[in-house]
């Protein structure tokens, strides 16, 4: 990783780069509005127009004229060729395709790109997940020998997909892998097309919340940290560093924006993007599924180069030098403009298990009211079952996995209930049973254990029983 200071940055050829006062500058970025990993560096920075705000105007920009250019696509590997095809500037990605995106440059002649800024991540791995269709027998990823899955091929969830399979010892002949994009993977599932479909965020919990689909495998079982971030054609970036570091100001006041009020953020990112609020509240809320960071950290170096060995172990990725690939002038730029300690938030992790600590075990998200927390989760189905009996809509349920720490939908936890009726919520249903049985208690669905609550007869539940 090159440490130079900035004025390199800005003189890397001959002479420093110049800027006539009728120049043009185009800025085109390829994002990806249906994964919510990119937002930060996407969709949040288009709709609020933190562009328009952070693009150098003064000295030698004073008078350039900026021709912003974003371009929507269902996943990374076609940034990476239209970016290939100097048609894309920059490129939002997830790890494996950008670990591809620089392979694809290194292994051309001349150009080059440079992983320049993240933009979220997941310390252990969820964000990608497996899911099978809802009413399908099988409840394991060992299950899904000799059977058909899915898959953007490329994606994050691809190497993902690979990762697992190299965990179990499986062979690519072991699976029937299918290249689908996220919308006909969900589809295949949802119709019982398919035995299974791996894919990024925030598919699966889509899936989930609409209640099509069911999770078989989380990323987290991987071990390997999910990451997201920006590329930058090197050519572009050597002509033009102030706008690249003006380009992750934005995505830092795009993060910002979102931690400010998740719930708006929700709800908002559901009129942009037409992914559901309840589903972009499970990533964004605290104890959520996303960390939004754009610093480049010394872990996410090494799992880069980790994700690269996974491919290049199935020969799915040409050779990549990392450490040439990775630049982090540009974000530490951005960061030294903005007045924001960029050595202090590098050196910081967010570890859900830790998070799980100061929450409260249980939220509903109250149609009217919006959201509520609740100490205990059997207080929460109590609140649940009252409203049942009332007709009073709620959004949805949020409860936190003992495991991973990572906020799930209540409705598609495992819950497991010892002798004193306290409840626990777990991810995957071994999780449950293997603290059910530690604890002497039971594994309950979600259905079981609302049916358990007992709440007073309301009038109206009393007159209708009278009938």
């Amino acid at each position: 990783m090159t440490r130079t200071g900035w004025a390199a940055a800005l003189c890397l050829a001959a002479s420093c780069a110049s800027v006539s006062a009728s120049e043009t500058i185009r800025v085109a970025i390829g994002h990806q509005s249906m994964c919510t990993d990119t937002y930060s560096g996407g969709i949040v920075v288009k709709e609020l127009k933190l562009l328009e705000k952070h693009l150098p105007k003064s000295g030698k920009y004073q008078k350039t004229k900026y021709e912003i250019d974003w371009k929507d696509y269902a996943s990374g590997p076609p940034i990476t060729n239209m970016m290939l095809a100097n048609k894309l500037d920059f490129g939002v990605m997830g790890d494996y395709p950008l670990i591809v995106n620089g392979s694809k440059f290194q292994e051309t002649d001349s150009l080059r790109s440079v992983l320049v800024s993240m933009t979220g991540y997941n310390l252990h791995g969820s964000g990608n997940a497996i899911v099978v269709p809802a009413k399908s027998n099988i409840h394991s990823f060992a299950d899904l020998k000799g059977k058909s899955v899915s898959v953007p091929v490329g994606s994050a969830a691809w190497g993902m997909l690979i990762k697992a399979m190299q965990d179990l010892g499986l062979k690519s002949a072991d699976m029937d892998i299918k290249n689908q994009s996220p919308p006909v993977g969900a589809a295949n599932v949802a119709e019982n097309k398919i035995d299974a479909h791996a894919d990024f965020c925030p598919w699966s919990e889509i899936m989930e919340f609409r209640g099509t689909g069911r999770k078989v495998y989380d990323g987290s079982e991987a071990g390997v940290p999910y990451l997201h971030g920006m590329v930058v054609r090197k050519d572009y970036a050597e002509k033009h560093p102030e706008v690249v570091a003006g380009v992750i100001k934005a995505i830092v006041e795009a993060g910002r924006w979102v931690e400010e009020n998740p719930v708006r953020a929700a709800e908002m990112l559901e009129k942009w993007t037409g992914v559901e609020k309840e589903v972009q509240y499970l990533y964004f809320s605290r104890g959520g599924h996303l960390t939004l960071d754009p610093t480049i950290k010394p872990k996410w170096v090494d799992t880069l180069k980790y994700d690269h060995g996974v491919l290049t172990k199935w020969k799915m990725a040409p050779a990549l030098d990392v450490d040439k690939w990775v630049d982090d002038r540009y974000v530490r730029q951005a960061y030294k403009d903005l007045k924001i300690d960029y050595e202090k938030q590098r050196s910081a992790q967010l570890d859900p298990k830790q998070v799980l600590k100061g929450l409260s075990p249980a939220e509903i998200w109250h149609a009217r009211s919006g959201i509520a927390t609740y100490p205990s989760i059997p207080e929460m189905l109590k609140v649940v079952k009252e409203a049942q009996a009332t007709h009073q809509k709620i959004n949805a349920t949020y409860v936190y996995d003992q495991v991973t720490g990572l906020k799930l939908f209540g409705k598609v936890a495992f819950y497991a209930e010892d002798a004193n009726g306290a409840l626990l919520a777990f991810m995957r249903k071994t999780d449950a049973d293997k603290h059910a049985e530690k604890s002497k208690g039971k594994v309950l669905t979600y259905a079981e254990a609302l049916s358990n609550v007992k709440v007073a007869a309301t009038p109206a539940t009393v007159a209708s029983a009278s009938r």
